[in-house]
């Protein structure tokens, strides 16, 4: 209809082209304007910053479209060759494509990282930025596949037969990198289930424990109380059972074991002790340390002495200094602390 309108106004079909690529060219600039000028000062009063970007990023590539677009249409009244202007139609078909493919990543990589940083704020660990930039390549990727197909479409190129080898190349791929694979996804749950985090002092079910220090996309990094580096697959790491110190509170209970010979009085020897924890520095005073009366030994009264410190942290000072202080006023006060003995009676044949 736009082409007969040209004609009824001049048969010169260059004029025409030339018309045509104003048209959309001017156009391209009024969406550039408009968006610039109207619809961002419309964003600017929302309270998020994903509308400004978008539109920021996009109104360019819109209007590269446009363009475009006009340049295909102006062909369009010139004598070309059928097979000529087929192969000019593709090539701008497939530029269209490139730049709408263009467009949805652009729009996915701002609201990725808009959602990341988000996502950052709530946690302590590294890893957020290595899942942020995962997703946003997992994106891209896919994105421009997606693109990547509707242009081998458009130059009558089979997509089924592809699409079917990378679907196997892609299943062993996946069995290639399964451990790999497993150690990422283990990272994202860790991080995202919050079970453990950075400074968190934690113990495995078989027996390894220590300070986190870092959790990785593919590895967790722990420091023993020796001061060596343990390095965990984050795939083992969360199939594991994890006795964490630090989670729901930091507080942490200490028990100290302790007997006194038989005929001792367990009242006296139970007050000895909880008097000797409440003047240490390391015991909170709130949840109050108790002494309880455990067993009736083979050759001692038994005893276990427990009580609350700050943190896994102090632990191992608290306990020494428990343990030297009962042991100390047990001593002034005259109550013996047995050693393993054995009584034999022999009976005269």
């Amino acid at each position: 209809m736009v082409l007969e309108l040209l004609d009824n106004i001049t048969p010169n079909k260059y004029l025409h082209s030339v018309i045509i690529l104003l048209v959309f060219y001017a156009l391209s600039e009024l969406v550039v304007f408009i968006s610039q000028r109207v619809i961002l000062q419309l964003t600017k009063k929302t309270k998020t910053n994903l509308d400004d970007l978008i539109v920021s990023k996009t109104n360019k590539p819109i209007s590269l479209i446009l363009i475009i677009l006009g340049l295909r249409l102006s062909i369009i009244p010139h004598k070309v060759k059928p097979y000529i202007l087929d192969i000019f139609g593709h090539i701008l078909a497939s530029l269209i494509i490139v730049l709408i493919a263009y467009i949805f990543i652009v729009i996915f990589d701002i609201i990725i990282i808009n959602w990341g940083s988000k996502f950052a704020a709530k946690t302590e660990s590294k890893v957020d930025d290595e899942v942020v930039l995962l997703f946003q390549r997992f994106s891209r990727i896919t994105l421009s596949l997606i693109g990547l197909i509707f242009i081998l479409n458009i130059w009558g190129i089979e997509v089924a037969p592809l699409l079917a080898s990378l679907g196997i190349a892609g299943i062993a791929v996946a069995f290639a990198l399964q451990s790999t694979l497993g150690n990422i996804f283990g990272g994202i749950s860790l991080i995202v289930d919050k079970s453990i985090t950075v400074d968190d002092f934690i113990r495995l079910e078989d027996g390894t424990e220590g300070k986190v220090t870092d959790i990785g996309l593919r590895s967790t990094k722990i420091k023993s109380r020796d001061g060596d580096l343990i390095i965990l697959p984050n795939g083992k790491l969360a199939d594991s059972k994890i006795y964490n110190y630090h989670k729901p509170l930091p507080i942490t209970r200490a028990t100290v074991d302790f007997s006194v010979k038989y005929g001792s009085e367990p009242e006296k020897a139970r007050k000895i002790a909880l008097d000797e924890l409440k003047k240490i520095n390391y015991v909170l005073k709130e949840p109050v340390p108790v002494i309880i009366f455990a067993e009736m030994g083979e050759f001692a009264l038994k005893f276990k002495a427990h009580f609350w410190v700050k943190s896994i942290n102090e632990k191992i000072e608290a306990k020494d200094a428990a343990t030297t202080a009962i042991y100390s006023a047990l001593n002034r006060n005259k109550i013996t602390i047995p050693f393993p003995t054995r009584t034999v009676y022999l009976k005269k044949g």
